[in-house]
C-alpha cells in the first residue's frame, strides 16, 4: 500500500475518531452546537443526546475498521470499502442536511480513494 493512501486515510479514520468525540463525550459542548449546527439546548434533550451517541458509536467503529485494515490486515479491498462506505454518508448527509458534508467527511474519502486508483 502507498505512504500517501496510508496517510489518507488515516486522516479519514481520525476524522472519524474525532465525530465520535463530539457526538460521545462532548455532546452538549459548544463545539459540538457549531459542527453539527444544533443549538446547545437541542443537545441537551435526552432523545438528542441519545442518538449522537449511537451514531458516535457508529463513527468510532468505522474509523477503527479502517485503521484495521491499514495496519492489522493490511487489506487494501478492505481500506477501498471503508472509504467507499464514508464517501456514501457523505453523498446522504450533503442530500439530507448540509452541503458541506460533502466537502468535509467526503473529501478526505474521496481522495484517499483517488490514491488508490492512482497508486495501486
Amino acid at each position: 500500500m502507498s505512504l500517501i493512501t496510508i496517510l489518507l486515510a488515516t486522516a479519514v479514520a481520525l476524522e472519524h475518531f474525532y465525530i465520535m468525540y463530539l457526538e460521545t463525550i462532548a455532546t452538549q459542548s459548544a463545539t459540538t452546537s457549531r459542527v453539527f449546527g444544533l443549538t446547545e439546548d437541542e443537545l441537551s434533550r435526552q432523545s438528542v443526546s441519545l442518538l449522537l451517541k449511537n451514531q458516535g458509536i457508529y463513527n468510532g467503529l468505522l474509523g477503527l475498521s479502517l485503521l484495521y485494515a491499514l495496519f492489522i490486515s493490511v487489506n487494501l479491498e478492505m481500506v477501498t470499502v471503508f472509504v467507499l462506505f464514508v464517501i456514501g454518508a457523505a453523498v446522504y448527509g450533503a442530500l439530507s442536511s448540509s452541503k458541506k458534508i460533502l466537502l468535509t467527511q467526503g473529501g478526505p474519502a474521496l481522495l484517499a480513494l483517488l490514491s488508490i486508483f492512482i497508486f495501486h
